[in-house]
């Protein structure tokens, strides 16, 4: 049997090398045993096994037993570590999972491993240059880079280019595609890591989930909070300042309802509910000061399609947005963004902290008219020294004059755009299949699709890195169920690069076999620390602060 996209086998990773007398990287591989007879693998372990056993036989000293052993181990690595030879060019490019193909990448990334979907092999063999020197190598079973050394290849080749060459060895013959191109772009990115929500992508019923974060510069991730802590609870809208942790926020829902709150290094779970309130504290946004945090106040329920390429329609049957402040517990309430004729929600601060984005709907019948809910981008002013809010409510992108609606508002920190979620109607545009990213340019109020991010699938959730150079978003551009993780870049006049696929070692094995959904994604400045027991014990106590209206 030879290896196939899905074979569900054990890895061996061998020893890799380092050449750093030309700046050259050699990596082997990491090996898969195959069962099948046929192969070269099967050969060796019948003759490591025949031979361990007449050793064994002999019962010879300790030490040459062990000296056997390290070599039936050295025989066991040994497998499929050809090189190409008299191989085959091809026109075109290797069929290879994900499609890295042209993505722009930042330096210091976790390495780009691929799997090659094009068909049975019995070795592939990788040859990375980059333009600006140095130079790696990955033989074997498959594609995995060693991670200091993907390193060091890509800083030096900040602001240039990677180029692959992809070779496959089946039944004797090489076949050597057409090279593909990496760029590494001249914008850093910083972030520690990544922080999201991964859920299994039920409907009525929601089971197994968690708060997660992820170091962008490896493959290591770890819960921040997993429910298994309070079974029961589901805790979602986690929010960090700016992509910094010391002030962060999420909301827990059911029996045990609170808003967690951390600021200036304390952590405080806030009552869920207001009488003020229509409903909880949720979509939260702080202030770039971290002395207020903004959140809206929703109602929400959810429907079913009764046709095959509809599934769920979320929507609200009430929503407001307003500000909180965690040194007094108070919450600063305005009528112009708390009215009954419309639906506010998705609250944002600029960067400067002296605008409160929003967006805001007319209030329709539901279910009836669900359709007819179609939200524009609005803007108040907000004056943080006095802690009140403007005179008036401006729009500042009309999206239903397009027939559609406009939601997720997320400012780049630099003050140049609003990126935003453009869908046909709703608020909660993920389940929808025509959602894109859209980019606003706030010195010319146009805006305009993200068509090198976007898909055919649903592009949503989004959220920008602290230089404004790189943004994450969830898709399901995969096979339309489950939701991943992209990320691209933004030049300074404002083009987008190919967007690529969180990386993860053996890639298509993972992703065919997670059964999570991605959501609310942010970056992170440093590892979060946070400490689970401790916090599913707060949660089942009950205790909450209790906040008041100013």
């Amino acid at each position: 049997m030879k290896h196939t996209k899905n074979l569900s086998t054990k890895y061996i990773k061998d020893m890799s090398t380092k050449n750093t007398e030309d700046t050259k990287y050699s990596i082997k591989g990491r090996t898969r045993k195959s069962a099948s007879p046929m192969t070269h693998t099967f050969v060796t372990r019948i003759f490591v096994s025949f031979w361990y056993n007449i050793f064994r036989g002999f019962r010879v000293l300790r030490g040459q037993y062990n000296l056997m052993f390290f070599v039936v181990t050295a025989l066991l690595l040994a497998s499929c570590t050809s090189t190409p030879q008299d191989a085959t060019k091809v026109d075109k490019l290797p069929a290879i999972y994900p499609d890295y193909a042209g993505v722009t990448i930042p330096a210091g990334i976790a390495p780009m491993d691929f799997d090659f979907t094009g068909g049975p092999y019995d070795c592939i063999d990788v040859v990375v240059k980059g333009s600006k020197g140095g130079e790696l190598h990955a033989n074997g079973d498959d594609v995995d880079f060693d991670v200091d050394d993907w390193h060091a290849l890509t800083q030096q080749n900040k602001g240039g280019d990677l180029t692959f060459t992809v070779s496959v060895e089946n039944d004797g013959h090489w076949t050597q595609y057409k090279d593909f191109k990496m760029t590494v772009s001249p914008y850093a990115l910083d972030e520690w890591g990544l922080s999201y929500r991964r859920i299994a992508p039920g409907y009525e019923v929601y089971g197994h989930m968690g708060i997660y974060q992820r170091d962008l510069s490896n493959f290591d991730e770890s819960a921040i909070f997993d429910n298994q802590a309070a079974p029961g609870a589901c805790v979602n809208c986690h929010t960090q300042n700016r992509t910094n942790p010391d002030n962060v926020t999420f909301h827990v829902r059911g029996d045990h309802g609170a808003t967690f709150i951390r600021h200036d290094g304390q952590d405080e779970w806030l009552k869920a509910k207001n009488d003020s309130l229509h409903g909880s504290m949720v979509y939260p946004y702080w202030h770039p000061s971290g002395k207020y945090c903004a959140y809206s106040t929703n109602q929400t329920h959810q429907s079913f399609h009764a046709v095959r390429s509809e599934r769920i329609e979320v929507f609200d049957q009430s929503s407001d947005v307003f500000v909180y402040e965690p040194k007094t517990h108070q919450l600063l309430l305005d009528t112009l963004i708390m009215t009954k004729s419309h639906y506010e929600t998705y609250p944002v601060f600029s960067p400067d902290g002296r605008t409160l984005y929003f967006c805001s709907s007319t209030a329709e019948p539901i279910p009836s008219h669900y359709k007819d809910i179609r939200y524009n981008i609005c803007k108040i002013a907000f004056n943080p020294a006095n802690r009140t809010f403007g005179n008036k409510v401006d729009t500042i992108f009309n999206a239903r004059v397009l027939g559609k609606s406009a939601t997720h508002p997320r400012p780049s920190y630099d003050g140049k755009y609003i990126m935003f979620t453009m869908s046909d109607y709703g608020c909660f545009p993920i389940w929808h299949q025509e959602a894109d990213n859209w980019l606003l340019d706030l010195k010319t109020g146009k805006a305009h699709p993200l068509t090198a991010a976007n898909s055919n699938n649903t592009d949503s959730w989004h959220n920008w890195n602290s230089n404004s150079h790189w943004f994450v978003f969830t898709s399901r551009r995969g096979n339309g169920l489950y939701t991943r993780l992209y990320l691209a870049s933004i030049d300074d006049k404002g083009n987008v690069s190919k967007p690529f696929l969180l990386p993860q070692r053996h890639p298509a094995e993972y992703y065919d076999k997670l059964l999570d959904s991605y959501n609310t994604p942010d970056f992170l400045s440093k590892k979060v620390e946070f400490d689970m027991r401790d916090a599913g014990d707060a949660i089942v106590s009950d205790k909450r602060v209790a906040t008041k209206v100013r």
